[in-house]
């Protein structure tokens, strides 16, 4: 069984993108007016739940978590997420205070049911406000 478990995961690996999900030129005007007037912080693996306020897509590529204090964090799941739009929602499932990369997200929509698809967070990168 662990065979099997280590061949899976190894599979799984070599199947993930190395690269980014590449945004439109729409998606990245969209992006640059999100982050306008902030400037980029260092990169962390985990965010505490409670400074998350909201999240938005920008395409396939990007998820925006807004926090507290301003502090807009840009997410770019390595194998790009489903996006978010009206009516759909995402699901974060954690057993501590943190949302992480690595965390699975999935897509919803909350009233019907359905589910969209799912992606593994990459890590979040702060970005605040320039005074």
């Amino acid at each position: 069984m662990k065979k099997l478990l280590a061949l899976t995961a190894a599979a799984v690996a070599a199947c993930a993108p190395t690269t980014p999900v590449e945004l439109t030129a729409r998606e990245q005007g969209e992006l640059n007016e999100a982050l306008r007037g902030r400037v980029a912080g260092t990169p962390v693996n985990c965010v505490q739940t409670r400074d998350l306020l909201g999240n938005r897509s920008v395409g396939e590529g990007v998820i925006l978590f807004e926090g507290r204090g301003g502090v807009v964090y840009v997410n770019r799941p390595a194998a790009g997420c489903p996006k978010i739009d009206s009516g759909r929602a995402l699901v974060t499932r954690t057993t501590s205070t943190q949302l992480c990369r690595g965390d699975i997200a999935t897509v919803v929509d909350p009233v019907a049911g359905f589910t969209y698809g799912g992606c593994g967070l990459g890590d979040f990168v702060p970005y605040r406000r320039t005074n």
